[in-house]
């Protein structure tokens, strides 16, 4: 079936059905929420937060921020990123660093590493 689909589809719409499908999936397995899903999807966009704090920051890229951090992930309900925006305040230099890198998935989080890691 879902070869069938995927031949039916235009390119530019194959790789949204492929996130809806693995999205589905995580969802079956217990690995996500609802609630998960809809934060990767909404992020920010449900938050009036007028205080931004960084000008190097979109707002929008600090409205996700803050959403993260106030989200409960997965079926064990951890704020993961609960710390992530002090830690962008107390390494403002590192963080901006990393925002504007032209590879950011091949660069270090700053002060963040050994968290991910240790998850």
């Amino acid at each position: 079936m879902y070869r069938y689909i995927n031949r039916g589809l235009f390119e530019r719409d194959k790789v949204t059905f492929k996130l809806m499908m693995s999205f589905k999936i995580l969802i079956k397995a217990q690995i996500l929420t609802s609630a998960d899903v809809s934060v990767f999807l909404k992020a920010g966009s449900g938050i009036d937060d007028r205080n931004k704090k960084y000008t190097w920051m979109d707002n929008k890229v600090w409205l996700n921020i803050v959403a993260l951090s106030k989200h409960k992930f997965g079926n064990d309900h951890s704020f993961f990123y609960k710390e992530l925006p002090e830690r962008i305040g107390r390494l403002e230099k590192e963080w901006r660093k990393f925002f504007d890198e032209n590879e950011p998935e091949n660069a270090t989080i700053p002060d963040f590493e050994e968290k991910i890691q240790a998850d």
